[in-house]
């Protein structure tokens, strides 16, 4: 494993991580809207499993769902219904005042990161893609496990950044002039990704 290779990942990482989707949704809600601590927990869940995914990429995981597509179509589904459970639950209360809604505990904060990005079995396509294209198929298994831990640091860091700059009380004053209309799109946008997930057919 060369250098230049590793870069790429953290490149494609990143990339990943910046572009809209559920777990960006969720980290950022979870840190206007309940507190920096629970973010921050819910970022480090979202970063642990999806280097779970990314570790099971490289274990060949792509090709156990290839194998048996029924597995696939299951991890889907019930991923799909989480998220329209999220939405649901954003949208009831979206008209709730800033600090009404109870914090969580670290442990129930991590638990729902971890659910988040459980509930795209997709990940693992999408990171064996990546895996391919970056790095040999005769990694070892300290190259495995470096790979994987290095996909755990990097989703921690940027969640915990992420975190603290959108929990500052501008942040969350700005937020809360706009919540209702924020929690609302928010709700939606899972709700469709949710909907998108269990409907569509493609392996």
């Amino acid at each position: 494993m060369e250098l230049s290779q590793f870069l790429a990942f953290n490149a494609a990482l990143l990339v990943a991580m910046a572009s809209p989707g559920p777990a960006l949704l969720v980290l950022t809600q979870t840190a206007i809207s309940v507190d920096r601590r629970s973010a921050i927990w819910t970022g480090i869940g979202l970063g642990s499993m999806a280097a779970l995914w990314t570790l099971a990429a490289l274990l060949g995981l792509d090709l156990l769902f290839a194998l048996f597509p029924a597995s696939y179509l299951v991890m889907k589904t019930l991923g799909a219904l989480y998220l329209i459970w999220i939405a649901w639950g954003t949208w009831k209360t979206a008209k709730a005042p800033l600090g009404a809604v109870p914090r969580v505990t670290p442990r129930r904060a991590f638990r729902r990161g971890v659910t988040v990005n459980f509930a795209n079995p997709k990940s693992v396509l999408f990171a064996s893609g990546v895996l391919v294209v970056i790095f040999p198929p005769d990694l070892g298994a300290a190259q495995i496990a470096f790979v994987a831990l290095n996909h755990l640091m990097m989703e921690i860091a940027v969640y915990s950044v992420l975190a603290v700059a959108l929990s500052r009380p501008r942040a969350r004053r700005a937020y809360q002039a706009a919540k209702t209309h924020l929690d609302r799109l928010t709700a939606a946008v899972l709700g469709g990704l949710g909907l998108r997930l269990l409907l569509d057919r493609t392996p």
